[in-house]
């Protein structure tokens, strides 16, 4: 699992638990704050530059990454350290055999917010086992989210929480219909709903958070005893195991630019 934002050790605990091997490499992340906003909110900008952010590509005009900088090229460095340096992690499983790629089939895509956004736009472009995405995706005013996807829509995984602005303000549902989850089941509320959630790609939480949204932003990812059943379930359910189609939901305003 490459894990995409902040280390989050009780989450990499979990997910060691459950045979998964992770790692957590530092990519070109902080791009927001230097495009002006113009540019920046056209609607066909961010999915490039989280792309190039992700692969090192030059998908976008904004921004230079070098290849070397990507996301992809800096979690191969990393793996292949970690084969050499640590041989009894059988870190090699993930290694192409001459070693100049990961083996991207047995690579899950994840993380919370701005992580949980580029690793669905990098799994759009690179086929993976599985996507899991924290409180995300965002991006409400882009259109990559229905591009058509390497990695197929049933691999996709989303939870977030009700109070988070994301949710409230129509960006997560948004892009989980964009995705196509719909196709997958209903949106399932984990806390009245036993695992396997229905098989729903859709999860949410209304636990209590105080009526705080920044604490329902992150709480999806706090709290390893709370949210062990659904973080497992996120991460291992199997991807051909999914819940019967439902229509889109006509409540999640889908042209987010006036609202």
């Amino acid at each position: 699992m490459i894990w995409l934002m902040g280390h989050n050790q009780q989450l990499f605990e979990s997910i060691a638990s459950y045979g998964l091997h992770d790692i957590q490499p530092h990519y070109a992340n902080g791009w927001f704050s230097k495009i002006e906003a113009e540019a920046r909110d056209r609607g066909k900008v961010l999915g490039d530059i989280r792309l190039e952010a992700a692969t090192g590509d030059d998908h976008s005009p904004l921004v230079s990454i070098p290849k070397h900088d990507g996301a992809a090229a800096r979690s191969l460095h990393f793996v292949k350290w970690l084969a050499e340096n640590h041989p009894k992690g059988n870190w090699q499983q993930f290694l192409t055999d001459d070693q100049s790629d990961l083996l991207w089939d047995k690579v899950i895509l994840s993380g919370i917010s701005h992580g949980s956004t580029t690793a669905a736009r990098w799994a759009k472009h690179q086929k993976v086992a599985r996507v899991v995405m924290f409180s995300g995706p965002r991006d409400q005013l882009e259109s990559w989210q229905g591009l058509e996807s390497a990695t197929p829509a049933n691999r996709y995984f989303g939870f977030t929480h009700i109070l988070d602005g994301g949710w409230t303000g129509d960006h997560y549902c948004r892009s989980w219909q964009m995705l196509g989850l719909a196709e997958f089941g209903s949106i399932v509320n984990v806390d009245e709903t036993q695992k396997p959630f229905s098989h729903s790609r859709r999860l949410i939480t209304n636990c209590d958070v105080q009526e705080n949204s920044s604490r329902a932003h992150s709480i999806v990812v706090r709290g390893r005893e709370k949210w062990d059943r659904v973080w497992s379930y996120l991460f291992t359910h199997p991807v051909n195991q999914v819940g019967d189609p439902v229509p889109s939901d006509p409540n999640c305003t889908m042209d987010l630019r006036n609202k």
